[in-house]
C-alpha cells in the first residue's frame, strides 16, 4: 500500500513538469520533438487511473503548460494594470488555473468512457476528445486558442499537414503518434506504431504537394515601418505628433515601395482628430505611386470605438474622405484590452479594468479584402490572428497576402511576441499565402507560403523592414474544406468507438459465470 502511494505521488510530481516541457516546443525556444514527449507523458500518467486522479493529473498538466507558456500575460497586468502585485499575480493564477481545467477534462473524460479499453483511449476516442476541447477553449468566453499544440509543429515533418487540415490537423496526428508509443510501451505491441509511420509517410508526401502556385510577376516591394513607441508614452497627448513624425519621416525614405505599412494603431489618436494629417498622408502617397496601409481607432457617432486598418493612397475611390475610407474593423476582441467580460463586476475592482477605450465594438466575421495598390490583402489586426477559422474565411480565390498589425510592446520582454508570431506563420502554412507582419517594437517580419519567415527586423529598435513578396495563386485544400475533415473523423471515430463498446460489452455478457439455480 505504501510502494502504491509513493507512485502515485510521483505521477502527480511529474505531471507538472510534463506539461511545462511542451512550452519549450513553442517559439522561441522551437524544440518541436518536445511536444510529442509532453503528451506521451501526460497519456503515459493516466494510465489505469480512476476518474477524478485523471482529473487532477491534467490539471496539475495543465498548470505546467500553462503556468510557462502563458507567463508574458503577466508583464501587461503587472506593468500596465495599476495593481499591486498580490493581485497581479492572484489574477495570473485564476487564468492559468481556468485553462488548466481544459486538460484537466480531458484527463476525467479519458478515463471516463475508456478505463480498461487502451486502445480505445489512446487512438480513438482520446484524439477526439483533445480536439473538442480545444475548439471548446477556442470558442468559450470569445476563445483563447493559444498554445494549441500543432503550433509548436511549424518547422517539423508534421508542418505538411497543415495546408489539407490546419492546426488542429497538426495536433490530431501529434496525439495518434503519441497515443501510439503509448500503447506499444504498454502492451509491449510494436503494432501500433505503424501509426506514426503511416501519418509521418502520409506527411512526407503531403510535403512533395505544391498546392498553390507562386506568381513572381506579381511580385510587391513592401516596406514595413517598425516605429518602438513606448507603451507608456503612445498615448500621452504630448506625444501625439512627435509620433506621427517619427513615422511619417520613416515613410518619406520608402515612397519607392509599392506597399508602406504601419503597426496596430499607429496613429495615436481617433481616426476624426487627424483629417489633415491623413489627407496629406494619402496625397503623398498618391503622388509616390504607393498605398500606405495604417492601424488606426475610430469612433463612431453614437459613440461605438472600432480597432480598424486604414488604406490611403493608390486603390483608393479619390482623396482621402472620412465617410468613404477603406477600412477593416477588428472581429475578434481581446479579453480585458478591448472588452471587459463581466464589466459591470470588474470595473470596480482596478484600474486595469479600465484602461482607455477597453469598450470596443465589433467588426464583421467576413469582410471584403483590403485592395491596395493592385494588390488583395486579406487582414487580420493582432490576436485575431490566432483564429483560423476566422482568417481561413476571410481568404478568398482573389486574395493575393496576408496581412496583420500588431503591438506586442505590452509584453516587453518576454516570449509571447515569439509565439504571436508563430502562430502568423501557421496561417501562411494553413492557406498558402505570404504574411506581411508589422508591429510596434517586434517581431516584425515576412512569412513566405510555405511558413517560413524570409525577412525579419530586431525587436526594440526603430527600423523598416524592406523585402520583395511573391503573391501565391490557388487555394489549399483547408482554405477550401477548413476542418470538415475532421468533423467526419471524429463521427468515425465515435461511430467506431460505440461499435467496438458494443461488442465487447456483449462479449462481457456472454462469457459472465451464470448463477447457480
Amino acid at each position: 500500500m505504501k510502494k502504491k502511494s509513493l507512485m502515485t505521488l510521483g505521477q502527480l510530481f511529474l505531471a507538472v513538469p510534463s506539461g511545462a516541457l511542451a512550452t519549450l516546443s513553442f517559439a522561441p525556444y522551437n524544440y518541436w520533438y518536445l511536444a510529442p514527449v509532453s503528451i506521451f507523458a501526460f497519456l503515459y500518467l493516466l494510465q489505469n487511473q480512476t476518474i477524478k486522479r485523471s482529473g487532477l493529473i491534467g490539471f496539475l498538466w495543465g498548470l505546467g503548460l500553462f503556468g510557462t507558456g502563458i507567463s508574458w500575460v503577466h508583464v501587461s497586468i503587472d506593468t500596465f494594470g495599476g495593481m499591486p502585485k498580490v493581485a497581479s499575480m492572484f489574477l495570473m493564477g485564476l487564468l492559468i488555473s481556468y485553462l488548466a481545467l481544459f486538460p484537466a477534462a480531458f484527463g476525467a473524460l479519458f478515463n471516463r468512457f475508456n478505463r480498461g479499453r487502451p486502445f480505445h483511449q489512446l487512438l480513438l476516442s482520446g484524439p477526439v476528445i483533445w480536439l473538442l476541447l480545444d475548439w471548446f477553449r477556442g470558442w468559450f468566453l470569445t476563445g483563447f486558442p493559444w498554445l494549441w499544440m500543432g503550433y509548436s509543429q511549424v518547422d517539423s515533418p508534421f508542418a505538411a499537414i497543415a495546408p489539407i487540415l490546419g492546426v488542429e490537423g497538426i495536433t490530431l496526428a501529434l496525439m495518434l503518434c503519441s497515443g501510439a508509443f503509448v500503447a506499444a510501451w504498454c502492451d509491449r505491441n510494436w503494432k501500433p506504431l505503424l501509426i506514426p509511420v503511416l501519418i509521418i509517410g502520409l506527411s512526407g508526401l503531403a510535403g512533395s504537394i505544391q498546392w498553390v502556385t507562386p506568381a513572381p510577376e506579381k511580385s510587391v516591394e513592401v516596406a514595413l515601418i517598425q516605429g518602438n513607441v513606448p507603451q507608456e508614452l503612445k498615448w500621452l497627448p504630448s506625444q501625439r505628433w512627435p509620433t506621427l513624425m517619427k513615422y511619417t519621416d520613416l515613410t518619406r525614405e520608402n515612397w519607392d515601395a509599392d506597399l508602406i505599412v504601419w503597426p496596430e494603431a499607429a496613429i495615436p489618436a481617433l481616426e476624426t482628430q487627424v483629417p489633415t494629417f491623413l489627407q496629406n498622408l494619402d496625397s503623398a502617397a498618391r503622388n509616390n505611386n504607393s498605398t500606405v496601409i495604417t492601424g488606426v481607432l475610430d469612433q463612431k457617432e453614437d459613440g461605438q470605438y472600432f480597432n480598424n486598418i486604414l488604406t490611403l493612397g493608390m486603390n483608393t475611390d479619390g482623396p482621402y474622405n472620412y465617410e468613404s475610407a477603406h477600412r477593416y474593423s477588428k472581429h475578434q476582441l481581446l479579453p480585458f484590452g478591448e472588452f471587459v467580460p463581466f464589466g459591470d463586476l470588474l470595473r470596480p475592482i482596478a484600474p486595469f479594468f479600465n484602461l482607455p477605450m477597453s469598450s470596443f465594438s465589433r467588426g464583421d466575421f467576413v469582410q471584403p479584402n483590403l485592395e491596395a495598390n493592385g494588390y488583395s490583402l486579406a487582414p487580420a489586426l493582432c490576436y485575431e490572428i490566432a483564429f483560423s477559422e476566422q482568417v481561413r474565411q476571410n481568404v478568398n480565390i482573389d486574395t493575393e497576402l496576408l496581412l496583420t498589425l500588431s503591438n506586442d510592446a505590452w509584453f516587453g520582454t518576454s516570449i509571447g511576441p515569439f509565439q504571436h508570431m508563430e502562430i502568423a506563420q501557421m496561417r501562411s502554412l494553413e492557406l498558402g499565402k505570404p504574411l506581411l507582419r508589422a508591429t510596434n517594437n517586434g517581431v516584425t517580419g515576412v512569412v513566405d507560403h510555405t511558413g517560413k519567415i524570409t525577412d525579419q527586423i530586431p525587436q526594440f529598435e526603430t527600423a523598416v523592414l524592406r523585402a520583395t513578396v511573391v503573391p501565391t495563386e490557388g487555394l489549399t485544400p483547408y482554405t477550401s474544406l477548413g476542418s470538415w475533415p475532421l468533423y467526419f473523423y471524429i463521427l468515425w471515430s465515435l461511430t467506431l468507438s460505440f461499435i467496438l463498446f458494443r461488442r465487447q460489452a456483449g462479449h462481457f455478457r456472454d462469457h459472465r459465470p451464470q448463477e447457480s439455480e
